[in-house]
């Protein structure tokens, strides 16, 4: 999968782009909401490459991280995540990650909406979004995205040793308006 935006190119994370994967991946602001902590290792970066699907959409139950490099000159800002759930068809679930000094310039509404209308476009039937409650940044982006809410997960997630509540967010194809 590549995709280009106004500003951005979105295409699998490659070996090239490991150095500024770990570096952002391990910035405590980014890390604190991450599976990855402020360790994450360049052998971990290198294992994520190795295992993922190189062209088109990952197959059931795997993961593709898309890198998002500026356009102007190929800089690594950030990386789109997405997921083809392992059981229901055509089902799909996104997250963004991104370095700490572009956050808040509309990079990550621009990475996302390029990648949620390029998995409806190739008829994606359902796209799902979760965020940690606490971080209000990304449940406002999920919102502008016109993805609608359907959960509120109380102390569900026990995650970097304290239980974390879910909000839970949801598009259908029927729903997308391109």
């Amino acid at each position: 999968m590549e995709l280009e935006t106004a500003r951005f190119v979105l295409s699998p994370l490659g070996v090239d782009d490991i150095d500024a994967f770990v570096d952002y991946r391990r910035h405590p602001s980014v890390a604190h909401y991450q599976s990855s902590t402020t360790d994450y290792s360049r052998a971990d970066a290198e294992q994520l490459v190795a295992e993922q699907p190189r062209t088109g959409l990952p197959a059931a139950g795997e993961w593709l991280q898309l890198a998002v490099r500026r356009r102007a000159d190929g800089t690594l800002l950030g990386d789109v995540a997405v997921g083809a759930d392992p059981v229901q068809p055509q089902t799909f679930e996104l997250g963004v990650t991104l370095m700490p000094s572009v956050q808040g310039n509309g990079y990550a509404q621009e990475a996302l909406a390029a990648v949620r209308d390029q998995l409806f476009a190739s008829g994606a039937h359902r796209i799902t979004m979760q965020g940690d409650a606490r971080n209000a940044a990304v449940l406002r982006l999920v919102s502008r995205l016109g993805f609608r809410h359907e959960a509120s997960l109380h102390d569900a997630d026990w995650f970097k040793g304290e239980w974390s509540s879910l909000e839970c967010f949801a598009q259908l194809r029927s729903e997308w308006v391109p």
